[in-house]
This record gives C-alpha cells, structure tokens and sequence, in this order.
C-alpha cells in the first residue's frame, strides 16, 4: 500500500469534479485587478467568494503604509516574538485592537486558524472541558484536538441543547469553556448570543466568540456579533481575523482576564511561529482605522448583502436564514452543484464551490461572500447569472422561471 492510497477516494471524487470542467480548489487567476473584478484566461470575472467584506485590500491608504513598512523596516522578522521580539507596530496594533474593544489585553497571532490553536489549547486543559457548536470552523476542532480539554458538542445554534449538555456535567470539576461564532462560515447563520449568554451565566462558564467573519460586518462600531446582541459583558474571549474585513492576514485575541500574558509562553502557534511582517502590521493597522472612520461601508455591505439574499430567494434558492455577508445557495446534489459553478464562471462569476464534508448538512453549496465594493451592477449581473443557468437546470421557481 503507498503512502497516500489512505486518500484514494477523495482523490477520485476531485478528479470527478475537475474532468467536469474547472478545478475549483485550485483556481488561477491572470490578475486580480480590484477588490470586486478579476481577470481568469482572458476574461474578466466578479470575485464572489473572497471574504473581502468591506473592500480594503486595494485601498489607496492601507497600501501606502504597507509599503512604507517594507521599505523602513524589511520583508519579514524572520522569527518568533518570543525569539526575535517584538516590533513597534505589533504592540501598537495589539493597543489599537484592546482600545477597538474596550478591553484591557490584546495578543496578535500570525493567522486566525493559529489564533483558534493557540487560544483553545491553552486556555483549557486536562480536567476541563470544551463545548462547542457542532457547525464550529476546523481551525476550532483543531485547536480542541491540540489541548487536552474534555470535548463536547452541541447542535447548532441550538442554546437548549447547550443547557443541557452543560447541565449533565453537574457537579464535575474542571472549568467550563464555551465556543461559538458569531457568523457561521458556510451559510451566514449569525449566532443567538442572547440566549447563549444567558446560558453561560446560569451555568457558571466561561464564553468564547469567533468573530471572523463579524468583526466590521456587526454592531454599531463593527465590533461583531457579540456588540449587536448587546453582551459584551458576557463574553470573555473574542477571537478574530485580520483576512476578512481588514483585507490582510493575522489573527488575534482580546480579553479582560487576568494573567492574559501567561498565553504568551503557553501558546505553542505563538511562540513557535515567525510573527507579522511589518508590512501586513501596518496595511492592518489603517485598515482597522478606516473601519472605525467609515461606518457607511458597514451600511454599503449590509445593503448589498439584502439584495443578494433577497434576490436569491425570490428566484427560488435555499439560502441561510437570514442575510450577512455569507449568502449561500444549497444544491440539491454534487453534479448539480458542480455543473452550475461551471456555468457560473462561464457567465463571469467566481464564488465557492463548498463539499461535504466541510459542508454542515453534507449537501453541495454555492457560497457567494459579498462586499461593500460590489456595484449594483455587479449583483444585477449575479443575479442574472443565477437566473439564467437556474432556468438551463430547472432549479427555479415556476413564477420566476418564467419572468
């Protein structure tokens, strides 16, 4: 037996999948060209699946500051902050992230998902135990497999089954670390923090929030889900991405908890992995800035995200529940889905084909991730794109198949 024949059927479904027309895990584009357009052999397509929710990878002043960061200070620090030390913009990014917060600690990561391994595997430990949403990201399973904390499931989005599972744990000793976040990657599902923090409370737990995909999309001042449903008080622990809203990459952690240093020597993806380049330091940096400076992008971005997910019903597509950046289409099988992804790109369309099984209910999806930058033109071309091959695959309503 060879070494990878442990991976020959997923291999072979990836095969089927590619010999249907595109490879969608391994796309190559000639240039991305803005935050919303892309050019792929030749042609120009609307980026649709890139999770640059407020549009800040090409903006003019994050960019400048990136650039005078390489040039100042180098391509890289070469090392660890524990080994190499820090430099002046980590620890400034690290006080403009705790103040964004109105917390007292902030620890910046070199990724989000090493963010969820350093953070999961050190706060619990052996006789602890970790209970999570069962649609939780990998990097979250991840992190829990790292520890040695006790781990627990509970149905998605579901604070009742929470009760319950914490309830079965009585009197049993060990700390108590919830784990949700607060828009779920694959449908946009936003998290119900009220009801889940009233949990936490009863039960005596601690409460952990992964705002990846919130952070800048939710609440007042784009600090997530938790500001939205007005407990902040209640959550102890808020995990976060520079790659989404920010435009960049890194990952970081806030707290008020006592001994937060500690982390910093028991954290195993902080201490042995080479920290930000200076460059992304600084690009992340003005990028949190602007956020703060400009709510109408938050207000542009939830308005385009309406009309898609409005759009996309009234066609007649399974979506998620409620609108958010994340607007997912649910196909009813895997040829199904791949067929209309191809025809999708044919139309100039690129978003993300998603597979069971990082899939939460195992059905194929089209996963569409929307930005402030799209222009009303840019949906109205989306959705016709829908239309048109939804019409080709019969997956339309029969009022607007007919439109």
């Amino acid at each position: 037996m060879a070494l990878l024949d442990q991976h020959l059927a997923l291999a072979e479904a990836y095969k089927a999948v590619r010999e249907a027309g595109a490879d969608p895990f391994n796309m190559r584009f000639d240039a991305v060209l803005s935050p919303t357009e892309a050019r792929l052999k030749g042609r120009p397509v609307v980026l649709l699946g890139s999770n640059n929710y407020l549009g800040l990878t090409f903006d003019e002043a994050c960019i400048d500051a990136s650039v005078e960061a390489v040039q100042r200070l180098g391509t890289g620090t070469t090392g660890s902050r524990i080994a190499n030390g820090s430099f002046e913009g980590h620890l400034a990014l690290e006080a403009s992230l705790a103040r964004f917060y109105g917390r007292r600690h902030a620890m910046v990561f070199t990724t989000g998902y090493q963010a969820n391994l350093g953070v999961l595997s050190s706060l619990v430990g052996r006789g602890d135990h970790l209970i999570l949403d069962a649609d939780s990201h990998a990097s979250i399973y991840d992190g829990a497999k790292l520890g040695s904390a006790e781990v627990i499931r509970f149905r998605h989005n579901d604070p009742d089954d929470l009760y319950k599972r914490l309830r079965r744990l009585g009197s049993a000793p060990g700390e108590r670390l919830i784990v949700i976040e607060g828009i779920y990657s694959m449908m946009g599902d936003i998290a119900p923090l009220r009801e889940i923090a009233a949990v936490k409370r009863e039960m005596g737990a601690y409460l952990l929030v992964d705002e990846a995909h919130s952070m800048g999309v939710l609440g007042e001042r784009g600090r997530g889900a938790v500001e939205a449903a007005g407990v902040e008080a209640d959550t102890d622990f808020i995990v976060g991405t520079f790659s989404k809203s920010l435009g960049a990459i890194g990952g970081y952690l806030v707290s008020d908890i006592e001994n937060f240093d500690v982390l910093r020597v028991t954290s195993r993806p902080y201490m042995f992995t080479a920290s930000l380049p200076p460059s992304v330091i600084a690009s992340t940096s003005t990028a949190l800035a602007r956020m703060q400076a400009e709510p109408g992008l938050r207000a542009r971005l939830a308005h385009n995200a309406q009309r898609l997910f409005s759009e996309l019903n009234a066609l007649g597509f399974k979506t998620g529940p409620q609108p958010s950046p994340i607007v997912t289409a649910v196909m009813p099988d895997m040829a199904t889905a791949v067929t209309f992804w191809n025809g999708l790109l044919r139309e100039g369309v690129y978003l993300n084909l998603a597979v069971p099984p990082a899939t939460p209910t195992n059905q194929p999806l089209l996963r569409s991730s929307v930005s402030a930058a799209h222009t009303p033109q840019q949906i109205d071309h989306v959705v016709a794109a829908f239309a048109r091959i939804g019409a080709e695959l019969g997956l339309l309503l029969p009022q607007a198949a007919s439109a």
